[in-house]
């Protein structure tokens, strides 16, 4: 077809005499030239446009609209063209920007999936923490970036606060009044902290004489005030498989701080855990997480957020640094972990993995360890992103598109599944999509594998 279409040497992403600015950011983008040479890196090659059933996490919201805008190619052209053409002195205070970065999910898929590896999530924290500079933090994102110390004083009052919080009269207005989906229920806060029980139980937790090896246990929020039981069976699993336990108090990993744009706040609390890391990483010993959101958070945005000579201790941190599931993969790989440390009994699992384990690790190492134990049939589901992404989903105006990103596959195959099969997955916001969305209970894969261990003694 001949259509009439300017020159080619027109309507370029660059004019003659362009300049390359150059921005003060929290995060670390040297590696690109700095952030517009990150978004430039975006060559619009497209592939963040592939349908959900392509397989791949890359882009969800984009998978749930079909909207070019809500790509990643789509975003960064929107970033790309203001960072090059706004002459205001913030060029980050447009209302337009936050708009186009709003449904980004912040999931990692495109660091992964793009070729050119395009960090649209990183991007993402560094617009809204600038934004933020002159237009104040809504109250919702401050209590969300501020969730952990919430918790540290709401557990001690969890039975009031879990009342209040799901109560049929006090739980709507709540919800309205924090923009929260009316669909969605508050987690439960445990009364007793993962924490104080790993302080109480350092008899069990380090009483081989000779043990395989000695491992540093982090423990995220998430686990520490709503995922106890699994913590427990974590920290007893690895002991049961010949492991010494450790642990050392620690901040938390500022996840939810970087999901919200509040860098600042989740720069101070890299540079304590790296401090307090750093030393145990130097002694080669591994620092494992269950929560693939928190502990890799030390692999990825660690090294971005802490300058100078921190950053060479933050990438050493970072070498050394595993998800559980991980860590148990290599350690079988090397013959340290045997199939005689488990039953044998007939176990059929369906498991999804969590986005930054898709990308930031690989939800391969899960499948590996789930399928070790003699008789244990496992099948991963070929889906993206359940559609949750942290505090994403619990939010109103994003309840709708959530939960279409989920029925995209996730739902579907769990749903087909039979009442016998084992649904798992690595993530707390996963496992409470699922259940919101189908009503089906899944296990951590720890807590699998330790219901299989063969107890001795």
């Amino acid at each position: 077809k001949i259509i009439d279409v300017p020159p080619m040497t027109e309507d370029l992403r660059y004019a003659p005499g362009q300049e390359t600015k150059t921005f003060d950011t929290i995060l670390d983008f040297e590696d690109s030239g700095g952030l517009l040479r990150m978004v430039e890196k975006c060559n619009g090659s497209g592939d963040c446009r592939k349908s959900s059933t392509a397989g791949g996490t890359m882009c969800p919201s984009y998978h749930a609209t079909r909207d070019e805008v809500h790509s990643t190619r789509g975003r960064a052209n929107v970033l790309r063209e203001y960072l090059t053409r706004t002459q205001e002195i913030n060029v980050f205070n447009q209302e337009a920007l936050r708009q186009v970065l709003d449904l980004c999910l912040s999931c990692k898929g495109c660091t992964a999936e793009c070729p050119s590896n395009v960090d649209m999530a990183a991007m993402k924290a560094e617009v809204y923490h600038q934004y933020y500079k002159h237009n104040g933090v809504p109250l919702r994102s401050k209590l969300f970036a501020h969730i952990n110390s919430l918790n540290n004083w709401s557990y001690r009052a969890a039975p009031l606060v879990n009342t209040i919080m799901n109560s049929p009269v006090t739980g709507p207005p709540l919800k309205r009044m924090l923009g929260i989906a009316r669909e969605r229920a508050f987690p439960r806060i445990q009364h007793a902290t993962f924490i104080k029980w790993l302080k109480g139980n350092a008899s069990e937790r380090m009483k081989h004489t000779d043990p395989v090896e000695e491992v540093v246990f982090f423990a995220d929020a998430f686990t520490n005030f709503y995922d106890v039981d699994i913590g427990k069976r974590a920290v007893l699993l690895l002991s049961g498989l010949g492991y010494n336990v450790r642990f050392v108090a620690h901040e938390e990993s500022g996840r939810a701080a970087i999901s919200k744009g509040f860098l600042a706040v989740a720069r101070r609390k890299a540079e304590r855990n790296i401090e307090i890391f750093a030393p145990l990483a130097e002694q080669g010993l591994p620092i494992v997480g269950l929560e693939p959101s928190a502990i890799l958070t030390f692999r990825d945005e660690y090294p971005k957020l802490i300058r100078g000579k921190g950053q060479e201790k933050a990438r050493k941190v970072a070498d050394q640094t595993f998800l559980i599931d991980e860590f148990l993969a290599h350690e079988i790989e090397a013959g340290r972990i045997g199939q005689d440390q488990f039953d044998q009994t007939h176990r059929k699992i369906l498991f999804h993995g969590h986005c930054h384990q898709k990308a930031l690790s690989d939800a391969g190492h899960s499948a590996l360890v789930l399928s070790f134990p003699v008789n244990h049939d496992v099948e991963v589901i070929p889906s993206g992103c359940c559609g949750m992404a942290g505090s994403f989903g619990y939010e109103n105006e994003h309840y709708d598109i959530s939960m279409r990103i989920g029925e995209l596959i996730l739902f579907p195959a769990i749903r087909s599944a039979g009442k016998d099969v084992i649904v798992a997955a690595t993530g707390t916001s996963c496992r409470q999509q699922i259940m919101d969305g189908t009503k089906r209970v899944s296990l951590h894969p720890v807590e699998i594998l330790y219901d299989a261990l063969v107890r001795t003694g």
